[in-house]
């Protein structure tokens, strides 16, 4: 029997290759799984294209480790097939791997079939030498050999199905695996060799015609590592570039989500906006329709909210309404819905077959929203008027939110506090509210809009100062529309701006008149609304109109609420010392009504506080009232501000005021509002009532005399 010996170069370059086939078998299966439709059958015909080469390299290296005492060859036909064998083993190999489940019955087979491939791979080689002789085997090795194939084979197949999925710590157990599987293949090779023995004179047939292995070794070493390395190195790359696409697809699908819960829902309470709402009732249309269903729709704004929010600012105004949010989802239930339709506006969609579960819902709100609410160390207040539509209705009507918003207002004018089922009569005052506020938007152009003056008399001297500017509204069928008739629904809709525009310079223009007359001492107050305060146009426009009508600007007064002032202090300031560096008087009205800061409130660069009507008005019956007043005249003089009253109607007012030392009064006992042209003819007719202080004023004093 011709013995040989081994290359130990060889020997450990073998064992290379076979653990890096099998690290890159499973990286390949990894692949294969993470992928679908033709990618996937890519991977799989590179990664058995890689892991047979692999294997049948090590194989062939292995074979070229053994020195024979004769020249060696191989026929290159047959060593083609063992490499097709082994491509063919190995794609079988992935394929089973990458099922969604391997049970044992399935694993067991396909150890049997792959060894089988692996065996015959290499018995196939070997008899690409072509010995005369033929090769002998020793049957116990070949038998052993086989069991090591099979057995490697099942361990080959468990771990790489085990270890398919990319994560670090599975990439741990991967690189251990090949190792363990790269020295199980090489097991069973040199066992195979073990189990051969070649007899005395034993030639090679095709050393004349086959491949000479003097530098086949190192060609098939160079390209196996290359091949392999190449596949890895895809594989790998790959790898990270899918799990980048996956984290960005999972980041954009995150972040689609998002912005499809923003677009769908209210930003401050998180509850469903009209978008969300839209949706759901039509889904609940369809549905009761198909099934002959009813339900509900309740409209519910809150009472005494805007109160909140111009006296304690925007910030404790949203908190309160995520209060009231969180109260109005107690009160239903999970499948019905809750949307933030408008600032203070909720719509709730009620699964209820009957009207009467509807009224129990409405109760319920009703009874919690009153309940008071602590914000921080306030103690609010508001109340909730709720409007409810049911469908269908008796008249077939489907345009439920419209429904249930007049039957909101309708509770309003009830009262507020409290419920109303929709009635087809409320469309009525619903179209009504429409179509006054397309004649409101027709008003400027038409030139139905007025001002009325109302007179201001100095309270010591009974001089006439000048005259508050008011709006009015000369509907040309309606007739006279008083301002708190149409001033809110101005103030909604935007259409203040350009109506406040309108009467400041209309304001200017007749006290630009009346000061070509002589009234060189007269002032002319206007009022200012939020939305004109807080416009960005707000001070350009005032200049050009004084510019305009050659008009001093002391002899301006611009009126804001206390609570428009004090909404957002440091803009307010900003506003209102760019109106006062024109020279321009400031006024704050409604004073004592808001919630104002001493701190802030000596910065504001005003020239006067004008006390509420409400507090003049109890002044002889509300000792807290006579009590406030004379505090803001207290105030007043502190801060060196003048002090103007509003409302007097009684003598006993104009005198109790006169005492105090409120530097200017107004009110129906002094003058009623009028129009220009009877300005001064109406207050040229009629008395003053003056105060018997003990210097002998004269009882009575005309206007036209105290116009210089």
């Amino acid at each position: 029997m011709l013995t040989g010996h081994y290359n130990s170069v060889l020997v450990l370059f073998s064992v290379l290759v076979a653990i890096l086939a099998s690290y890159t078998a499973l990286a390949m299966a990894a692949r294969i799984t993470a992928t679908q439709g033709r990618s996937a059958r890519w991977w799989l015909a590179g990664g058995a294209f890689a892991m047979g080469t692999g294997i049948w390299s090590m194989h062939f290296i292995g074979m070229l480790a053994l020195s024979l005492p004769m020249p060696m060859g191989y026929d290159p036909w047959i060593t083609l097939l063992s490499l097709v064998i082994a491509l063919a083993s190995s794609a079988f190999a992935l394929w089973l791997v990458c099922r969604e489940e391997l049970p044992w019955p399935r694993l067991s087979g396909g150890a049997l079939l792959m060894g089988a491939g692996v065996a015959g791979m290499h018995y196939t080689g070997m008899a690409a030498m072509r010995m005369t002789p033929g090769i002998q085997y020793t049957p116990p090795l070949v038998i052993l050999s086989l069991l090591i194939a099979v057995g490697a084979s099942g361990a080959a197949l468990w771990m790489a199905f085990r270890l398919r999925k990319d994560s670090t710590r599975i990439k741990l157990f991967r690189a251990g695996a090949a190792v363990v599987m790269g020295f199980a293949i090489a097991g069973m090779h040199y066992t195979e060799m073990a189990a051969e023995y070649y007899q005395p004179g034993s030639h090679c047939g095709v050393i004349d015609t086959g491949i000479d292995n003097d530098w086949l070794a190192l060609l098939i070493i160079i390209t196996t590592l290359a091949g392999l390395s190449i596949a890895l190195i895809v594989s790998v790359l790959d790898a990270r570039l899918a799990s980048r696409t996956a984290a960005l697809a999972a980041s954009l699908a995150e972040a689609n989500h998002e912005l499809t819960h923003l677009a769908m829902h209210d930003s401050l309470t998180k509850l469903p906006n009209r978008i969300l709402l839209e949706d759901r009732l039509h889904q609940a249309t369809e549905n009761a329709k198909r099934y002959h269903g009813l339900f509900s729709l309740l409209f519910l704004d809150l009472d005494g909210f805007k109160a909140v929010n111009d006296s304690f600012g925007h910030s404790v105004g949203d908190r309160l309404l995520v209060e009231v949010a969180q109260r109005i989802r107690a009160c239903i239930r999970a499948r019905d819905t809750i949307a933030r339709i408008g600032g203070d506006e909720f719509v709730i969609l009620l699964d209820a077959e009957e009207p009467a579960s509807a009224a129990v819902v409405a109760d319920k709100l009703v009874t919690t929203i009153r309940q008071p609410f602590m914000i921080g160390e306030l103690e609010l207040r508001v109340s909730a008027s709720i409007g409810i539509a049911i469908y269908p209705g008796a008249d077939g009507r489907r345009d439920l939110l419209k429904d249930a918003d007049a039957a909101m207002y309708h509770a309003k004018e009830m009262g507020r506090n409290c419920y109303c089922f929709f009635e087809t009569s409320m469309n009525a005052d619903a179209q009504e509210q429409l179509q006054l506020l397309h004649d409101l938007h027709l008003a400027l152009e038409r030139h139905e809009l007025v001002l009325h003056y109302q007179p201001k008399f100095d309270a010591a001297s009974r001089k006439l100062m000048g005259a508050e500017a008011l709006v009015r509204w000369q509907h040309s069928t309606r007739g006279l529309i008083p301002p708190n008739d149409f001033i809110p629904m101005a103030e909604k809709s935007g259409l203040i701006v350009p109506i406040g525009e309108w009467v400041l310079d209309e304001a200017c223009r007749q006290m630009s008149e009346w000061r070509r007359f002589g009234s060189n001492n007269w002032t002319i107050a206007v009022n200012l609304s939020p939305l004109q305060f807080g416009h960005p146009g707000l001070i350009p426009m005032v200049l050009d109109t004084l510019q305009r009508h050659a008009m001093e600007p002391r002899c301006l007064t611009l009126e804001v609420t206390e609570s428009t002032a004090m909404r957002d202090v440091d803009a307010s300031m900003a506003v209102l010392q760019q109106i006062y560096s024109m020279g321009v008087n400031i006024s704050i009205d409604d004073f004592g009504t808001g919630y104002s800061s001493l701190l802030h409130l000596k910065r504001l660069p005003a020239s006067e506080l004008k006390i509420d009507r409400a507090f003049v008005h109890g002044v002889a019956k509300d000792g807290e009232d006579a009590a406030i007043v004379s505090a803001i005249v207290a105030l007043g003089k502190t801060l060196n501000l003048k002090v103007v009253a509003e409302g007097v109607e009684t003598t006993w007012q104009q005198e109790f005021l006169t005492r105090l030392g409120c530097d200017s009064l107004q009110g129906f006992l002094l003058g009623r509002p009028m129009p220009a042209e009877q300005f001064i003819e109406a207050l040229s007719q009629q008395d003053i009532p003056t105060i018997d202080d003990g210097q002998g004023l004269a009882p009575s004093w005309k206007l036209v005399a105290q116009t210089s």
